[in-house]
């Protein structure tokens, strides 16, 4: 079974490649970073079980490059949406050549890769999608605005999406990854530096392959977390945002 993995060069992703790796799946790996990308091709070699490893350094930012993905790629069964990266500040004060580039990588890559490659899998009858969303897709997230903002188009989308198939009976499963901080790259990137305890990325990625094997859609590791999302569902947005702010005050502050 072939898996088209992106954001694979670093954090949830690149641990996510090991455990697929000794799982025999073939990868194909999409990364901006092509050393770091190369590095981790090397590494899976090494523990390979003879499945193929294919790298491909491209900026998924950049919509051409999607669509040439899905050209180039095709007979994918599992697509994982993982590239993506945050920030940190007032809204009004965040750069917002930066935020553009959020917006194209995390929402509008996942959007022209989870359409193709669905159409693609309903052709086969058979497939499984996994985007990487977060805790923050069921929140406001002052602060971290623009974030938290693309993790909740992630999630809507997903859920309609997953509706859809639910009619019309098909064997296509899609899931999304929702975690809680996690020991990443992804703060350096953000400006930020959390104090709230954060995951092991390899404990976040076993979980969700775990999980998305069995075809479940909420992936949500972590107790704290869970109550987190029981929290945003029951009480008010505005009791939520002022929660958030707190959380994302504290961030700025270090």
């Amino acid at each position: 079974m072939k898996v088209l993995l992106t954001g694979a060069s670093s954090g949830i992703g690149k641990d996510m490649a090991k455990i697929l790796n000794k799982k025999g799946y073939d990868l194909v790996l999409v990364a901006r970073d092509e050393e770091r990308l190369e590095n981790v091709k090397t590494e899976l070699e090494k523990e390979s079980n003879g499945n193929e490893i294919e790298v491909i350094s491209m900026d998924l930012s950049v919509e051409e490059n999607c669509f040439k993905l899905c050209n180039d790629v095709k007979d994918v069964d599992i697509l994982i949406n993982n590239a993506g990266f945050g920030d940190c500040g007032a809204f009004s004060k965040t750069d917002l050549e930066k935020e553009i580039k959020m917006i194209k990588t995390n929402i509008v890559a996942y959007h022209i890769l989870m359409k193709e490659y669905l159409k693609q899998m309903k052709e086969r009858g058979s497939g499984k999608i996994l985007n990487v969303a977060s805790i923050a897709g069921f929140m406001p997230g002052p602060l971290m605005a623009t974030y938290y903002a693309t993790k909740a188009y992630v999630v809507r989308l997903s859920e309609a999406v997953r509706e859809e198939l639910k009619k019309e009976k098909s064997n296509i499963k899609i899931s999304i990854l929702c975690p809680g901080p996690v020991a990443t790259n992804f703060n350096n990137v953000a400006n930020v530096k959390f104090k709230l305890r954060e995951a092991k990325s390899f404990d976040v990625a076993k979980y969700a392959i775990k999980k998305m094997e069995k075809g479940k859609f909420y992936i949500v590791p972590g107790l704290d977390v869970k109550i987190g999302r029981l929290g945003a569902k029951l009480f008010p947005t505005n009791l939520v945002s002022k929660v958030t702010y707190r959380v994302q005050k504290r961030k700025l502050n270090g």
